[in-house]
């Protein structure tokens, strides 16, 4: 058996209850590694020690912050090649996406780094005289941290970071099916100046450690990403104990195409949008709104852009699209091509397995036409490379259709009128709008978050993370 990756526990590596094996989606033959599984009582010394360590790294100078910041960024970086072909290795997202990923990630240690420097508080005059007011923030305390499986890095790294420069402890438990990844960036933190018990790492399944962490007095906010179910039981779990609580959940997002667009622009917005990263992207544009005048065409030329998409092992040069995460997902991804086609949605393009080289969980990028926005493929998350046609008559019926969903992350429109443009960011109900550009792809130095089902809580990225990881204290002094 492989090498037996450990927890990180109060600056320690430590032994778990038993173990898990970490599988190549692209290659179930490829045992990328053995991963502890740690146990219920390991949260709470895990608490224990992120109490010590929050004790001393609050009170850290800020150059000490800003220094194992910014080196967890650079090693993120100069690694990118090694690490990314180990995180598309484990997650199945093709191998230039899994770099970039890795990239993203010291981006976001660098730019917190920069921002532990940046202490602007407020000093204001009283409105009593001879009183001075000011406000400034400190951080919230010990920080659960939730990360999801489809950005195996980025995502925790997005929330970790901001957590640690803003003087806060972090328990961080990742995705079961990731753990390589977790541990690589665990590895890297642990080699820094922090002291111990700042950072502990908990692999784990989420019914015991997940349930565990989520259920505790002792810790002083939560940061989950994931499914809506799951993020209901987060939320009702924290709000018992009064625990802070942030919740990035699922998405139905959509890319109108309208009358004047460039089709060219659209088809590869909507494939971006769609279908990168095997289409399981919390962003991903999986309903394709497109206005009658140009639908016919629009649909022609996306199928002939899917003809010509490579599917295959995610390391594999040239391949454009990987396997699904897992044997589970693929068959949630096949269960819906089937159940859209007896609602009577029409199959354009693919729907079927794909037979590789090696044995691993492929699916042809998948297109449907002919469907309503009322069919449960156009209402509920498939996480898949699943993309539906809504056709409709005009812009107003596409921007209402757009709205009339649950979920509000992200939406995009492909437009060369400036006058739809300003009326799509103004009446589009999602956190994140995108004109002329894919629905996912975004930038780490300003906010990311949805509406309705989608977030709840404060916004995640830039300098509105701060809203989330510190707490705001306002003091006065009678001047003599």
């Amino acid at each position: 058996m492989s090498h037996l990756h450990a927890l990180y526990i109060n600056g320690t590596w430590v032994e778990g209850q038993d173990s898990i094996v970490n599988i190549n989606p692209s290659d179930t033959s490829d045992v990328i590694g053995q991963y502890a599984q740690a146990t219920s009582d390991q949260v709470g010394e895990a608490i224990q020690a992120a109490r010590q360590g929050l004790a001393e790294w609050r009170q850290s100078g800020l150059e000490q912050r800003y220094s194992a910041l910014m080196a967890i960024g650079d090693e993120l970086i100069a690694r990118k090649d090694e690490l990314g072909r180990l995180l598309s290795r484990e997650e199945g997202k093709a191998l230039a996406e899994g770099v970039g990923e890795v990239y993203r990630s010291g981006q976001f240690f660098r730019y917190y780094a920069a921002e532990v420097l940046r202490q602007i508080d407020e000093r204001v005059d009283s409105v009593r005289p001879g009183i001075e007011v000011d406000t400034r923030r400190e951080p919230v305390g010990i920080v659960g941290i939730i990360s999801p499986w489809n950005f195996p890095m980025a995502t925790a790294v997005w929330k970790i970071a901001p957590a640690l420069a803003f003087g806060n402890a972090v328990i961080f438990k990742p995705a079961n099916l990731v753990p390589a990844s977790a541990w690589a960036l665990t590895e890297i933190i642990s080699r820094q100046t922090l002291p111990a018990g700042t950072f502990n790492l908990l692999m784990g399944a989420g019914s015991s450690v997940g349930d565990a962490l989520i259920s505790s007095p002792d810790i002083h906010a939560l940061s989950f990403t994931g499914s809506l179910d799951v993020g209901r039981r987060v939320a009702a779990a924290t709000a018992g104990n009064l625990v802070k609580c942030q919740l990035e959940m699922g998405s139905k997002n959509a890319l109108i195409v309208a009358d004047d667009a460039d089709l060219d622009l659209a088809v590869e917005a909507a494939y971006a949008g769609a279908y990168s990263g095997t289409g399981q992207k919390c962003t991903a544009s999986s309903r394709l709104i497109v206005t009658e005048a140009v639908h016919d065409a629009f649909v022609e030329k996306l199928v002939a852009k899917l003809q010509t998409i490579r599917v295959g092992h995610a390391l594999e040069d040239g391949v454009q699209m990987g396997p699904a995460v897992d044997a589970r997902q693929l068959e949630s991804n096949l269960a819906w091509v089937s159940r859209a086609q007896q609602d009577g949605a029409h199959l354009a393009f693919g729907g079927e397995r794909v037979e590789c080289d090696t044995d691993g969980y492929f699916m042809a990028p998948t297109l449907f036409t002919e469907t309503t926005n009322d069919m449960p493929l156009n209402r509920e998350e498939v996480f898949g490379p699943i993309a539906s046609v809504i056709k409709v008559r005009d812009y107003e019926e596409a921007i209402n259709t757009l709205n009339d969903t649950q979920f509000g992350l992200t939406a995009g429109i492909i437009t060369d009128s400036l006058k739809l443009a300003n009326d799509f960011k103004a009446r589009a109900e999602t956190g994140c709008v995108m004109v002329n550009l894919a629905t996912a792809g975004t930038d780490y130095h300003v906010p990311f978050g949805g509406r309705k089902n989608s977030s709840f809580g404060p916004r995640e990225q830039g300098r509105y993370a701060r809203e989330f990881y510190t707490v705001v204290k306002t003091s006065y002094v009678k001047l003599q």
